[in-house]
């Protein structure tokens, strides 16, 4: 009894044992036959079994492998050829002479299809995806006996030696064509590709090099190197940097060179809504990480400015945002007037090489034939409420200013749910400044628009470069303008607005060339020709309208010298763009020589023309010539100023020039002002 239960034990060890030995021959077996398994014999029920389950066509043509691991297989295809669905424009998802697919294992079993490596030579690829979510990727049959919503694959490495890409997806307005080319003598960029189609209904064509790999989807890999030269209709693009993943455009970090016609261009390609602009140059680095694009180290130019700053642009909102500073060391007055509807003019149009210059203000404005010039552009109300935007932008200096000598200027520019606000808008002008704000309410359409602007301490000898070359004028001028109403444009808010406009000056002086002109006093010009210029005191000025839906109606236009007083009437069309003012010159002294009379503007903003009521003129005429006919001394009699001219009571001018007078106008300032704080 002793020694059998001594043996017992020892009996169940060899068992154990002989257990072990007996499992792990089988281990040893198995993995002999699976690595040795004759794959190919598999190769016509595969065939089979894939067609069935995505509906398509799917052969191996050639011969099938098979290299086991723990965790991942890899799948050797000499020759594949994978049809797409019907629907799709290709006729094959991939046909390729050659294909090694790396494929995890143990996600089969959720039925998950995990593709850390696909190794293509040769290759055809036709993908495409429609708005109703069908990808040519997707791997499923519908109930249609279709492919196209089944499961998507997650590839992580895709090399390509050689082939082709056919890429359509009509909802996002891409259509394009690629040839691949790989050669390893090209060090660290050996994947040479180029591209042509259309993208965003643009012509698209672009060319570069890679690394041998492209990163599909994030799998823990280093992002790969790209360089790329596109062209996407007026835009170019050059860029170097690397990628993280293809299918989300993420992890970017590339040095770029962007040039094309406007900015306003890259709205139907990224979907950023900018500006309306001249022709633009701009290099800098950007970097994007999930939602959110980085533009850094900008610098560059627009136009004839210099431009430069820093971007974001965050598309995980529900309403993509814009944010950023932007500045200009220079910046060039031509290159305003697109921002307000205008083209550029000829110079800014040429002022960047390597862009066809848009049409240019000089060539609309012929082409135009309606002999008017205020923007006719109309806002883009559906850019105004794709996205929110906060960005300020300051110019050290302004050049070229002609008649509006603007010093510098800065702006913040707020764009929040289809509210587009300039606030504050800070112009430094003639030594003084413009300050306020402007708001665009493209909620509904036309858009509510209104703009409230104060000026303040103007230079008069800034604004009137004949009287700054004079070298004694001086004189301040204060003023305001609030006007509001309802346009599609420029042209069209102004030819409907209401509100207040006024210009105030108090005491000053300037040389008197222009008052001598203006009011035509003989002796004066003898005068002034004899002695040359003198000092005129300015006693107060005051210009001021009421403006009723786009009629802008003189309220106070009053200019009291020393030696004359100017009282103007009438008004400014700005739907029609004509101009119709009376001024009466006033000398205050006793002259001979004069053939005063009231002088007028006419004509229209094109073509504004000045000019003298006649009747009286031609009266004074006929005075001289009965005179000459009896004494030639009697012809100046004819000609004889008294004088009548009297100071202004200055304090009536400011203050009549300081409230609207009419109920339209009264409402259209209050609703103007209501937008500044």
């Amino acid at each position: 009894m002793a020694g059998s239960s001594i043996n017992a034990p020892s009996r169940s060890a060899r068992s154990a044992k002989r257990g072990l030995l007996a499992l792990g021959v089988l281990l040893v077996a198995l993995v002999l036959l699976l690595m040795f398994f004759p794959w190919d014999v598999l190769r016509g029920p595969i065939n089979r079994y894939v067609s069935d389950k995505t509906g398509r066509h799917f052969e191996i043509t050639r011969r099938l492998d098979v290299t086991l691991g723990l965790r991942q297989a890899t799948v050797h295809l000499d020759g594949i050829e994978f049809a797409n669905p019907s629907w799709a424009r290709a006729p094959y998802l991939v046909k390729a002479e050659r294909a090694d697919i790396d494929l995890r294992l143990w996600p089969l079993l959720r039925g998950a299809v995990v593709l850390p490596g696909v190794r293509l030579a040769g290759p055809q690829l036709g993908l495409q995806m429609e708005a109703d979510g069908r990808r040519t990727w997707a791997l499923g049959k519908s109930d249609a006996g279709e492919g196209g919503k089944g499961t998507v694959p997650t590839i992580g490495l895709l090399q390509v030696d050689n082939g082709a890409l056919d890429f359509l997806a009509p909802a996002y307005g891409v259509d394009l064509q690629a040839q691949f080319s790989f050669d390893p003598a090209r060090g660290d960029l050996p994947l040479s590709y180029s591209m042509k189609g259309r993208y965003k209904q643009q012509p698209l064509s672009a060319e570069g090099r890679t690394g041998n790999v492209l990163q599909i989807d994030h799998v823990g890999q280093p992002p790969f190197p790209i360089e790329i030269k596109a062209a996407a209709g007026r835009t170019r693009l050059n860029a170097s940097g690397t990628v993280g993943s293809l299918t989300e455009l993420d992890e970017i970090d590339a040095k770029f060179d962007l040039k094309g016609q406007t900015l306003g261009d890259l709205y139907g390609l990224l979907g950023v809504a900018l500006p309306q602009t001249s022709p633009y140059a701009v290099r800098g680095q950007v970097r994007k990480r999930a939602k959110l694009w980085e533009v850094s180290s900008m610098a560059g130019r627009l136009g004839l400015s210099d431009i430069g700053g820093q971007l974001s642009f965050d598309q995980g909102a529900a309403t993509p945002k814009l944010s950023g500073t932007l500045s200009s060391k220079v910046m060039d007055m031509d290159d305003l007037g697109p921002l307000i509807g205008l083209p550029p003019t000829e110079r800014s149009a040429k002022a960047v090489e390597g862009v066809a210059p848009p049409p240019t203000v000089e060539q609309v404005q012929r082409r135009r034939g309606d002999g008017k010039v205020l923007p006719t552009a109309p806002l883009d109300f559906e850019r105004l409420r794709a996205m929110n935007a906060d960005v300020r932008y300051t110019a050290e200096r302004i050049r070229n200013v002609r008649d509006i000598p603007l010093d510098r200027g800065s702006v913040h520019v707020a764009l929040q749910d289809a509210v587009l606000t300039l606030d504050p808008l800070d112009l430094g002008v003639a030594g003084g400044k413009i300050a306020g704000a402007i708001r665009i309410g493209a909620a509904s359409q036309p858009a509510d628009i209104r703009a409230a602007l104060d000026l303040r301490a103007l230079q008069l000898a800034r604004l009137v470069p004949k009287l700054e070359a004079s070298g004694n004028s001086v004189g301040r001028i204060d003023g305001r303008i609030n006007i509001s109403g309802a346009g599609s444009s420029v042209a069209t808010w102004l030819g409907g607005a209401s509100g207040d406009v006024a210009l105030l000056m108090g005491a000053g002086q300037f040389g008197n060339l222009l008052p001598v002109f203006a009011t035509l006093v003989g002796g004066d010009i003898l005068k002034f020709l004899a002695r040359g210029d003198k000092d005129v005191q300015l006693r107060c000025a005051a210009v001021a309208f009421d403006v009723n839906k786009g009629v802008m109606d003189s309220r106070t236009m009053v200019l009291d010298t020393s030696n004359a007083v100017f009282i103007a009437t009438g008004q400014a069309n700005l739907a029609k763009e004509t101009l119709d003012f009376t001024i009466r010159p006033e000398p205050k002294s006793k002259s001979i020589l004069s053939i005063r009379t009231p002088l007028t503007v006419g004509g229209t903003f094109a073509n504004p023309r000045p000019g003298v009521e006649v009747a009286p003129l031609l009266a004074r005429a006929a005075g001289v010539v009965a005179g000459a006919t009896i004494n030639p001394l009697l012809a100046l009699a004819a000609t004889l100023e008294t004088g009548p001219g009297k100071d202004a009571d200055c304090g009536a001018v400011l203050q009549d020039a300081r409230t609207p007078d009419s109920r339209t106008a009264t409402q259209g300032a209050a609703r103007a002002k209501a937008i500044r704080p």
